[in-house]
């Protein structure tokens, strides 16, 4: 289903066991770096088999879509073990309607590209490692971006380039086309 890296494990409680003699129930509490909080009620989705169509990050709160990609992260590592990225020459389409923000662009995309609950990254670096291959899709890709003047309007937070700067929606733009992505703006 997934897995997280524990750093960290501490014994809060011990008790003898109802479950047989000579055993001991523990209570502990666990540190991992990588655990959002509010991940939890992603991981019932996934848990009950319910993770199984688009859109159900689009009502969520800004800090629950980050918790959400977070999910998405270790959840689909775990998933894409072993399976191929899809062919190079694919076209994809990037629903834009629900982007407003950094984290919307990357649910939609890890949605775009591998469906219900999917991984593209989630932030800059990460977006750019998985079109580097390994995580979906084979680049070169088309990429029909729907509603697209909608996500330019909301994708507007200026980011600092080595040239200036350019809005969030240019540079991811740049980003994709720099990787062989064929964005048509729709």
């Amino acid at each position: 289903m997934g897995s997280y890296f524990v750093n960290e494990v501490t014994v809060v409680g011990i008790q003898p066991s109802a479950h047989g003699v000579g055993l001991v129930d523990l209570t502990v509490t666990l540190w991992c770096e990588n655990a959002v909080a509010g991940a939890e009620p992603v991981w019932d989705l996934i848990r009950a088999g319910n993770l199984n169509r688009t859109g159900l990050w689009h009502d969520l709160a800004p800090e629950d879509r980050h918790a959400w990609l977070s999910v998405a992260l270790w959840s689909g590592e775990y998933q894409r073990q072993g399976r191929p990225d899809t062919p190079a020459g694919q076209v994809f389409t990037l629903d834009g309607r629900h982007i407003v923000d950094r984290d919307s662009f990357y649910c939609a995309i890890g949605e775009a590209i591998n469906g219900p609950g999917g991984y593209f990254g989630w932030n800059l670096d990460a977006l750019d490692d998985c079109l580097s291959g390994g995580w979906g899709a084979t680049a070169p890709f088309a990429l029909h971006w729907d509603s697209s003047a909608e996500a330019r309007a909301r994708l507007a937070e200026r980011v600092p380039t080595g040239d200036g700067e350019v809005s969030l929606f240019d540079l991811l733009l740049e980003i994709l086309e720099e990787r062989g992505v064929s964005v048509i703006l729709r």
